[in-house]
């Protein structure tokens, strides 16, 4: 294993993770119409924390292999995509562009999930539960954007 490129990575999800900081879900959030099964507050961190573990992990087993090139690029893509969704939905507080993002990420996640296993099955197997928070995070923004789309979204 090698622990410096595990670092950058790591350094990635850290600094896409930031935006969560950055644009906080606020009174805003609180206020809005969510389905029951909206997961508690608590859970975000905790689950984003093991997240980016994983996805750190599985960027470096693959990046210690040769011909590597495609399948960092894409993960390249899902971090960008990553850090896009938060600022669009907190911050701009727009939904839908938000869903937009979300289905891109979850397109970029299934792509990427599907270049590491072909590389290596462990790093393919790490990002498995990626796929399934981003598949609830998306179900989530889609019953959101629809609970909530007639609503006046109040200035930022």
């Amino acid at each position: 294993m090698d622990w410096l490129l595990f670092a950058v990575f790591l350094a990635a999800c850290i600094a896409a993770g930031t935006t969560g900081a950055m644009f906080e879900p606020g009174a805003w959030y609180r206020s809005i119409a969510k389905p029951r099964w909206t997961p508690p507050d608590w859970v975000f961190p905790v689950t984003w924390f093991a997240l980016y573990i994983c996805m750190s992990l599985a960027a470096t087993r693959v990046a210690m292999t040769p011909d590597a090139g495609l399948a960092l690029a894409l993960w390249s893509l899902q971090i960008a995509l990553n850090t896009l969704w938060t600022p669009i939905f907190f911050g701009l507080k727009r939904l839908g562009a938000a869903l937009v993002v979300i289905v891109a990420l979850w397109l970029s996640v299934a792509a990427t999930l599907l270049a590491f296993w072909q590389i290596d099955v462990i790093a393919g197997v790490l990002f498995v539960p990626y796929l399934v928070w981003v598949s609830i995070a998306g179900a989530l923004n889609l019953s959101v954007w629809w609970m909530n789309r007639g609503a006046v979204q109040p200035a930022s």
